[in-house]
């Protein structure tokens, strides 16, 4: 006897709740036809469902998202980054408290406390027919976010080594929902034996068909839910294997909408921005914002950068600005519109030829101009580096490139042995933006403060 099962996932939505609906939408399609047709099916997520850069998740704090899982009848999730590393300690302790899945995280651990009943390394679904399908799940492991945050997150490979022979034992079926990234997902495929399935995530890639590596099939979805992911697999129950694997990632551009989740998004985005509206300030003129210039409100955003971490230069983007600020009341709705971001702030340590380096980077156009997508940058392009505690004396060339001729710190020029304390937002501490920033010794990460929460204190002031 064969029996067909059918997985369908979502992963990495980062709260873009316009393509919720139709996802929802096409779910409930397909669970009609399996329940005519007697067959089994379950819904998965592989994290970072939930991004602080949309109002229903920054005024809920996740749980409006957890809400949406438990209506579109979801019965297992694992946690991305943005669940893990954007959220206080108390709001992740509390986030899946009401959730009607299984969260499945077996690399994190929460210190100094007990952790919350929802938390467990892996879960087994079980088929009407009896085939047990067990579902681990793994995190990218940032350890330097975590432990700010009261969390441990350890090696996926060290708790996979302890897991799987364990649910070898338990189950038929082995699937990982990894939020790891394309690479590791490769790696594990590799390196053991008996994972059927990796549903990938994190890393943004997009399995049209599927890849088979070494036995296991990966699949991978993309982000923002313009796709979903579909599998199916046949258990033979006499010969006791997998005799049939196959994934696909399907576009939801054309998809219906459902028609009752758009209305309940409408309800919680109304519910989630009253939370948002408590006072902040009161601006007798409006502040505004410019990308490729200097703006009183970019310049003092980054003052308060470097004094609240106590540096002694401060550097951040004017792209981190989305809006203006007009006069009047400003409520935190208005703070969390301009500034969306899930950033931390960030002290490091440079010498003074790497902080020299960095500065002439920051002033090329071609860093300037990129229109960055991640890293917790939720804007359009990167801007105008904008500077705090050092003078800068440049010109422009004309190729219209600005070239730095002198830089002064405290009145004197920068000395190339000395050591700087230099705070920026995290997203430099990544990637290939300043390799002095992102391969600095010393680094200080502030959490679970957010650029947001200066932006507020500056306002206030």
């Amino acid at each position: 006897m064969k029996e067909k099962l059918h997985i369908y996932y979502t992963s990495d939505l980062h709260s873009h709740f316009e393509n919720w609906p139709q996802i929802v939408g096409y779910f409930r399609e397909k669970k009609k036809i399996h329940d005519q047709k007697g067959e089994d099916y379950w819904l998965l997520d592989n994290g970072d469902h939930v991004d602080r850069f949309h109002p229903i998740t920054e005024g809920l704090m996740g749980k409006g998202n957890v809400d949406l899982l438990n209506q579109a009848g979801y019965s297992v999730a694992t946690l991305g980054n943005n669940e893990g590393i954007t959220l206080a300690k108390e709001d992740l302790h509390k986030l899946y408290d009401e959730a009607d899945f299984q969260v499945v995280c077996a690399n994190l651990e929460c210190l100094e406390s007990p952790a919350p009943e929802w938390l467990k390394p892996y879960h087994i679904l079980h088929s009407s027919r009896g085939t047990k399908v067990a579902v681990i799940g793994l995190t990218a492991p940032f350890q330097a976010f975590y432990q700010k945050l009261g969390w441990d997150v350890h090696s996926p490979y060290d708790w996979l080594d302890k897991l799987l022979p364990e649910v070898k034992e338990k189950a038929d079926i082995v699937i990982l929902l990894s939020h790891l990234g394309i690479n590791e997902d490769e790696e594990i495929a590799r390196r053991y034996n008996g994972i059927d399935l990796i549903i990938g995530g994190h890393t943004h890639h997009l399995f049209q068909n599927g890849e088979h590596v070494e036995g296991t099939l990966l699949t991978a979805a993309g982000k923002h839910g313009t796709h979903l992911g579909e599998v199916l697999l046949e258990w033979d129950h006499k010969a006791g294997e997998i005799t049939r694997k196959e994934a696909y990632a399907v576009p939801t551009e054309q998809m219906r909408k459902d028609d009752q989740v758009t209305e309940y998004l409408r309800q919680i985005r109304g519910e989630a921005v009253r939370r948002l509206e408590t006072p902040v300030a009161y601006l007798e003129e409006p502040m505004h914002i410019a990308w490729f210039q200097d703006s009183p409100l970019m310049s003092r955003l980054t003052e308060q950068l470097r004094t609240w971490t106590s540096s002694d230069i401060a550097m951040l983007n004017a792209g981190v600005l989305l809006d203006h600020l007009p006069a009047g009341d400003i409520t935190y709705e208005d703070v969390h519109r301009i500034c969306p971001h899930p950033m931390n702030p960030c002290k490091v340590e440079l010498r003074g030829d790497e902080l020299l380096e960095v500065i002439r980077a920051a002033h090329t156009k071609k860093l300037t101009e990129i229109r960055l997508k991640g890293f917790g940058f939720r804007g359009e392009v990167i801007g105008r580096m904008v500077f705090a505690g050092i003078d800068i004396e440049r010109r422009q060339d004309e190729d219209g490139e600005e070239r730095v001729v002198q830089v002064l710190y405290n009145g004197r020029p920068v000395e190339y042995d000395q050591t700087y304390t230099f705070a920026t937002a995290d997203t430099f501490t990544f990637g290939r933006f300043f390799p002095e920033i992102a391969y600095a010794e010393t680094k200080q990460y502030f959490m679970p403060e957010l650029l947001r929460d200066l932006l507020k204190k500056e306002l206030k002031q």
